[in-house]
């Protein structure tokens, strides 16, 4: 019966982390990250869950001959703020799925 004992624990090793999987997945899904292209001429904002919250543009940025300019600052504003996303989601998810076989 000592096998049974030791499950149990091992089972609720396992939904505690689950819940503080869950709560921080929210966390991370909540916080703000801003990514910027070209000095800050165009910047976004995304959430965690890679959500765009807004952008800004200034003036400078808009040229109304080259166009393509500015969507590419868009991409790479954009580009930049989900490596932000992805650096965070690895350092704190990561802890998680380190030591799980096939994560």
């Amino acid at each position: 019966m000592r096998g049974m004992g030791d499950m149990q624990g091992m089972m609720k090793q396992m939904q505690k982390m689950q819940k503080e999987m869950g709560e921080t997945q929210e966390a991370l899904n909540e916080k703000e990250f801003i990514g910027t292209a070209s000095g800050d001429l165009v910047s976004v904002i995304l959430t965690g869950d890679r959500k765009m919250k807004g952008i800004s543009i200034k003036p400078e940025a808009v040229d109304s001959e080259d166009i393509e300019i500015l969507e590419d600052l868009i991409v790479l504003a954009t580009n930049d703020a989900l490596a932000k996303i992805e650096a965070e989601t690895e350092a704190t998810m990561g802890k998680y799925t380190k030591n799980i076989p096939g994560m």
